[in-house]
C-alpha cells in the first residue's frame, strides 16, 4: 500500500513537472498560451471572432501595439491571439501566420518582414477566406485587405527636421541600424533612412554615416561607443528603434557626453520620455502603436461585418521634444499610460 502510494505522488510530480517544462519551452519559442483575450472575460460574452496578431520582437512598440488590440478587443467582444518572437526573426514569423492561416482563425493581423517571403502566406490566407491586415511595414503586392500604420518615409523625414531643429545646416550624423537576427533586409528601417536623407539633401553641411547593432539591448550601447571613440567628429545620433534610443542616451550619461552629442529617438517609451525632460535626448518620432493596434483590430471587424473597409488607415505620426512633452503627457491616451509606467 505504501509502494502503490509513493508511486502514486511520484507519478503526480512527474507530471506537474513535464507541464512545467512543455510551458516553458512554448513560452521561450514565443507562443503566447494564455495570450486569448477578448471581452468574454469580463462581460461574459463569447467571443464574436477569433483573430490572430503575428507581432515583432517584444519591445515597448509592440507592447503599445498590443493594449491597442486589447482595447479594441473588449471593445467588439473578439477573442485575439498574440505570438511575438523572443527576438526579431523571419522565420518564426513565417510559422505563426502558418499555424493561424492552419488554425482557420477568423482574421490575421501580420507584420511584414519581408514582402517576397509573406506574400505567399497572405494570399494563401486570403484565398482561404481569411482576412489579412498588415501593420508597420507594407506588403503592396499581396492580397492583403488593410495597411494600417505610418507611411516609414515620412517617419524618416520627420526625424531629419529634427536634425535641422537642433543642428541647423551643419551635422556628423551617425545613424545606428537594428539587424535583424537570421540578416533579413529591414525594409521599413531602409525606407525610413532614405526619408531622413530626403529632409536633408539641400544641406551640403550634413554627413550621414550608418552603423549596425545586432539583436539585443546592449549591442547598441557597445555601437555607440565605438561610433565615439573612432568617429569623434559625430555630433548627432539618430536611432531607429526604442532600444537602441535608450542604450545610445545612457552611454551618452555615462561617458558625461550630455549636450554635446544630439540624439534623436524612436518610439515613447517612458525612459525615452525621461530622458527627453532631462535634455539627454533633443526629440523622439512616435508612429502611434497604440492606434496601429486598436485600429487593425477595427478593421477585421469592419470586414467580417461589412466585407469592405478603407484599404489604407494612416495612424500618423507624432514628434515630441521638450517644447511639447507636457501637453503630449497630458493626452487622455497617455494619461493612464503615465500613470502606470512613470
Amino acid at each position: 500500500m505504501k509502494k502503490a502510494f509513493a508511486i502514486g505522488i511520484v507519478s503526480i510530480f512527474l507530471v506537474f513537472g513535464l507541464l512545467l517544462i512543455f510551458f516553458w519551452y512554448f513560452q521561450s519559442q514565443g507562443f503566447n498560451l494564455f495570450n486569448v483575450r477578448g471581452s468574454s472575460r469580463h462581460s461574459g460574452y463569447r467571443p464574436e471572432y477569433h483573430f490572430a496578431v503575428i507581432g515583432q520582437a517584444d519591445d515597448t512598440f509592440w507592447q503599445s501595439v498590443r493594449d491597442g488590440c486589447l482595447a479594441a478587443a473588449e471593445e467588439y467582444h473578439v477573442a485575439v491571439e498574440f505570438n511575438v518572437p523572443r527576438f526579431t526573426n523571419l522565420e518564426e514569423q513565417l510559422k505563426y501566420l502558418d499555424i493561424a492561416i492552419a488554425s482557420k482563425v477568423d482574421g490575421i493581423v501580420t507584420h511584414v518582414l519581408d514582402e517576397e517571403k509573406f506574400t505567399p502566406l497572405i494570399d494563401k490566407a486570403v484565398d482561404a477566406g481569411i482576412p489579412v491586415i498588415t501593420v508597420e511595414a507594407e506588403a503592396k503586392n499581396s492580397k492583403r485587405h488593410v495597411y494600417v500604420g505610418t507611411n516609414t518615409f515620412n517617419l524618416g523625414r520627420e526625424s531629419g527636421k529634427l536634425v535641422l531643429q537642433a543642428k541647423g545646416e551643419k551635422a556628423n550624423i551617425a545613424i545606428i541600424l537594428s539587424d535583424y537576427i537570421d540578416g533579413t533586409e529591414n525594409v521599413p528601417q531602409n525606407l525610413r533612412i532614405a526619408g531622413t536623407k530626403d529632409a536633408l539633401k539641400d544641406m551640403p553641411g550634413m554627413t550621414i554615416r550608418t552603423f549596425s547593432a545586432s539583436t539585443g539591448f546592449f549591442s547598441a550601447e557597445e555601437v555607440t561607443r565605438r561610433i565615439l571613440i573612432n568617429y569623434p567628429e559625430v555630433d548627432t545620433i539618430i536611432c531607429t528603434s526604442a532600444k537602441d534610443t535608450i542604450s545610445a542616451a545612457q552611454v551618452i550619461v555615462d561617458l558625461n557626453k550630455v549636450g554635446e552629442i544630439t540624439i534623436i529617438g524612436y518610439d515613447d517609451a517612458p525612459e525615452i520620455l525621461r530622458y527627453i525632460e532631462k535634455g539627454v535626448i533633443y526629440g523622439t518620432v512616435v508612429a502611434n502603436p497604440y492606434k496601429i493596434g486598436y485600429e487593425s483590430i477595427r478593421s477585421l471587424v469592419e470586414i467580417k461585418k461589412n466585407r469592405m473597409t478603407s484599404t489604407y488607415v494612416d495612424t500618423g505620426a507624432k514628434v515630441i521634444t521638450c517644447d511639447n512633452i507636457q501637453d503630449y503627457l497630458t493626452l487622455p491616451e497617455n494619461t493612464e499610460k503615465g500613470q502606470a509606467e512613470r
